[in-house]
C-alpha cells in the first residue's frame, strides 16, 4: 500500500488519489464526504472508489453522497478485495477504461 498511490497516478490519467485504511469508518466517511462535496459541482468529475463489493459501497456511501450533494451516477465503485497492488491498478484501470467507453457511446 505504500506505493499504491504513486502507481495509480503514474499509470492512469487521474487528478489525484487518496488512500484511507477504513473508508467505511467515521474517518473514511469524512474524507469521502469532503472529496464528493468538492466534486459535486463539476458534472464531468467521477469518483472511483476501490473498496469492497460495489453493491455494498452504494449502500454504505448512499448517505455520504446525499450529504455531499454528489450524483451517485458519477460514483464508480470497484471491488479491490483479495489482490495486490498490480491487481488493484488493473481493476481500477479496466473500470475507468470501460467507463470512458460507456460515456463515448461505444459498446465493448
Amino acid at each position: 500500500m505504500n506505493t499504491l498511490l504513486f502507481e495509480l497516478e503514474s499509470e492512469m490519467d487521474i487528478q489525484y488519489s487518496v488512500l484511507h485504511p477504513q473508508l467505511c469508518g467515521q474517518g473514511g466517511n469524512a474524507v469521502l464526504t469532503e472529496l464528493l462535496r468538492e466534486a459535486a459541482s463539476d458534472p464531468e468529475t467521477y469518483v472511483v472508489a476501490g473498496a469492497c463489493a460495489p453493491e455494498a459501497q452504494y449502500k454504505l456511501f448512499k448517505k455520504v453522497m446525499r450529504e455531499a450533494g454528489f450524483d451517485e451516477k458519477r460514483f464508480v465503485p470497484v471491488d479491490i478485495r483479495g489482490t495486490d497492488n498490480d491487481g488493484i491498478v488493473k481493476r481500477l484501470k479496466d473500470r475507468v477504461e470501460s467507463l470512458a467507453l460507456e460515456r463515448s457511446g461505444v459498446t465493448a
